[in-house]
């Protein structure tokens, strides 16, 4: 006969360990996070050199 332990870590096993799809999803939320922390860093660091840029090139279309 099956002890409750036996059955507990058999069913555990079964349940748990037979399935990668968990893994994978929070392995791509991991690589979504990163890709979003870059994005946030690149645009706070050439934001304002961005923006400088983007007012000198229109007020050299301004003279007219």
């Amino acid at each position: 006969m099956i002890t409750t332990s036996e059955f507990l870590a058999t069913w555990m096993r079964a349940r748990f360990a037979a399935s990668d799809r968990g893994a994978s999803l929070v392995e791509y939320a991991l690589l979504v996070a990163l890709i979003a922390v870059v994005c946030i860093v690149a645009i706070t660091a050439l934001g304002s050199q961005a923006s400088t840029l983007f007012s000198s090139t229109a007020s050299s279309f301004d003279t007219n």
